[in-house]
């Protein structure tokens, strides 16, 4: 059968494609320009460059002050700052809203929001906007850092985003995402907020790599937030270090939470979770290493939990958890559970406090351990216990309790308790 190549020539011959060819050229930029602004230069501000600008142009800004706020950038342009340029919001006004798709946003200071009671302000806001890059900024006093809302396919990395917040009520997060997708948050510097990260309805996004500390509540905040995964962050020293709540699918992998101290702290609390992965993560003194509340069908293995208060305390509404070849290393509790109805697993862990023996020389405890001690549960009932804590009165209270347990719960064991510290690099 011969293929017949004359209807395709007469279509290539055609008005109607020649049109078309016209549409596509007049729509795609020959070539992208560069418009460059400085004090000197023809173009001297950042919203004038703008309205000048075309899709796929580059905006070049020099170093120097720039006395700008309420930039409106709605064009797909490059926006990219030279020797740092510093764009002041007087602590007045918002500074950069992006609300086209395509921006790419690098190198600027961007400073002095200013804190409101009556709007969210934020250095730079990106409101519907799609496959957008911010990188390589410095974000300082700027009320909200980085606010994305309804956007999705982009990148946020390598920012430092700074605060000064004094009062929760009065302050806003470093980097603020809600309903959005498909984010990737890394190699960020974030503290001195309310929140270093705050997710709200957000999907499909890799949180790596970033440092958040000093905030006033959480080193990262999320809810209902499903199939996200957090890798390689350290949240030190803040209100307390992680709040999960609501979500589900969630992957928690080689992360630090340290020092995270106060009443109420805790390096991660887990609240109505499903079906999550924390793997490999350092939990190194925090008042409490993991909080979980209604979390079910999670996988708790080779973590460090090292000085903790609690190292990890389980609530009510717990089931299907697994908790295997974790090393728990000098907590003062390594294990307070409060259900009455127990299936999680505790096998497989090293306990700094276990003494038993392995005569048959495997590696494994021949005793199972039971890590909730008694003590535990009066300090739980009655606070001010603690002062007893180094005392002959505890040890003799946890001993007994040991030989015939009573208050503490019988099915919460390590029925194969490790004799020396989990390597978890073999």
């Amino acid at each position: 059968m011969k293929f017949c190549f004359r209807p395709i020539i007469r279509f290539f011959k055609s008005r109607e494609f020649v049109f078309a060819l016209a549409l596509l050229g007049s729509a795609i930029p020959l070539s992208a320009a560069t418009l460059e602004v400085c004090p000197t230069c023809e173009i001297q501000s950042i919203g004038a460059a703008i309205e000048a600008a075309k899709a796929g142009d580059r905006i070049l800004v020099n170093g120097g002050f720039y006395k700008e706020g309420k930039i409106f950038v709605d064009k797909a342009v490059e926006l990219i700052g030279r020797d740092f340029p510093i764009l002041g919001g007087q602590n007045k006004t918002e500074i950069i809203t992006v609300t086209t798709n395509g921006v790419h946003i690098e190198g600027f200071q961007i400073q002095n929001v200013g804190s409101s009671y009556t709007e969210d302000r934020a250095g730079i806001r990106l409101r519907r906007v799609k496959n957008f890059s911010i990188k390589n900024n410095k974000l300082l006093n700027t009320f909200f850092g980085i606010y994305l809302e309804h956007s999705s396919d982009g990148v946020i990395s390598n920012n430092e985003v700074f605060g000064k917040a004094v009062q929760e009520m009065s302050s806003g997060n470093a980097i603020h995402l809600w309903y959005c997708k498909n984010v990737k948050v890394e190699h960020n510097h974030v503290k001195g907020h309310r929140d270093g990260i705050y997710f709200e309805f957000v999907n499909n996004c890799l949180i790596s790599n970033n440092l958040s500390e000093n905030n006033l509540r959480y080193g990262l905040h999320f809810m209902f937030s499903d199939d996200d995964e957090y890798r390689l962050n350290t949240f030190r020293n803040n209100g307390a270090g992680v709040a999960v709540m609501f979500s589900r699918r969630i992957q928690m992998l080689e992360n630090i939470f340290e020092e995270n101290w106060g009443a109420s702290s805790y390096g991660l609390l887990l609240k109505e979770i499903n079906d999550a992965q924390i793997r490999d993560n350092d939990f190194i003194e925090n008042t409490v290493g993991i909080q979980v509340e209604g979390s079910n069908r999670i996988s708790y293995s080779r973590n460090l939990f090292r000085q903790n208060g609690w190292a990890v305390k389980m609530r009510g509404g717990c089931l299907d958890n697994k908790v295997l070849e974790n090393n728990f290393i000098g907590n003062t509790f390594d294990l307070a559970a409060f259900s009455g109805h127990n299936n999680n697993t505790f096998d497989g862990n090293y306990w700094s406090e276990y003494a038993g023996y392995d005569l048959d020389r495997d590696g494994i405890g021949d005793v199972p351990y039971r890590p909730v001690k008694l003590f535990n549960y009066v300090v739980n009932q009655t606070p001010e216990a603690i002062v007893l804590m180094r005392s002959l009165f505890v040890d003799i209270i946890n001993f007994s309790e040991k030989v015939s347990p009573v208050f503490t719960p019988a099915d919460v064991l390590d029925n194969a308790p490790k004799m020396k510290k989990i390597d978890f690099k073999m």
